[in-house]
Order: C-alpha cells, then sequence, then structure tokens
C-alpha cells in the first residue's frame, strides 16, 4: 500500500487554499477580497506572506510575468481532503474508516440529496461483495 501524503497547513493556510480551490486564479487581492467576504478579518501583507508560505511548501504556484502574481493551486481539495481524512482515520479509529462513518451519520444532519448518494454507495458496496 502506498503511503499518502501529509500536507501540513495550518488553518489559515487552510482558509486560503479554499479560496483558491474555489476561485482561482487569483491575485493577493482577490483572495483578501474573498477572505473579507467570507467574515475572516486579515491584512493583505497577511494574506501575501501566507500565499508566499504555500508556495514554499510547493501548495500553490505563481505567475510573476504581469503587474500583479497570480496564484493557483497546485493541490486539489480531493487530494487534500483525502490525507486529512487518512490521518484521522488512523489517529482516531486505529486506521477503521467504519466508525469514523457511523459517528458521522449518527451525529451529523444530513441533506436528502447525501442520504441518497449514501444509500447508493451501500448499494454498491454490497453488488461489489456479492
Amino acid at each position: 500500500m502506498a503511503v499518502r501524503q501529509q500536507y501540513d497547513l495550518g488553518s489559515s493556510e487552510l482558509e486560503v487554499l479554499k479560496v483558491l480551490w474555489d476561485e482561482a486564479p487569483c491575485t493577493v487581492r482577490d483572495v483578501l477580497n474573498h477572505l473579507h467576504e467570507r467574515g475572516r478579518r486579515v491584512a493583505y501583507t497577511t494574506v501575501q506572506t501566507l500565499l508566499s508560505r504555500l508556495e514554499q511548501k510547493n501548495y500553490v504556484r505563481s505567475d510573476k510575468t504581469g503587474l500583479a502574481h497570480v496564484f493557483r493551486p497546485r493541490l486539489t481539495r480531493d487530494r487534500v481532503t483525502k490525507s486529512r481524512l487518512k490521518a484521522l482515520v488512523d489517529q482516531l479509529f486505529d486506521g477503521s474508516a467504519g466508525p469514523l462513518v457511523l459517528q458521522l451519520v449518527r451525529t451529523e444532519r444530513l441533506k436528502p440529496e447525501e442520504v441518497e448518494q449514501l444509500q447508493e454507495l451501500i448499494e454498491a458496496l454490497d453488488d461489489d461483495q456479492q
């Protein structure tokens, strides 16, 4: 089994990455404005530092040919999600995903379309086991 990459992301870095996943390409000012729209009050220089840090970690890339640097994510949301979920399953459930799924279904409110997707997934798993 391949070892999955663990991504070293602070909560502020993750917020910036979320903006890039939703809105890229973005300048520093674009990221700042989107963070403000999401209720996160940060300074321009803070966003600049976070983007620089993410670029040093090779999690974002920038195009510096224009007047303003334009940033894009190098990592997909799916890739980071899988890595973080794997780490959580390993830490809390000794590598077994079932208890995590059961806990989520018991404690979180699911939208009707999410329940339908879950039912389809369970049916597909049942079909695979037969």
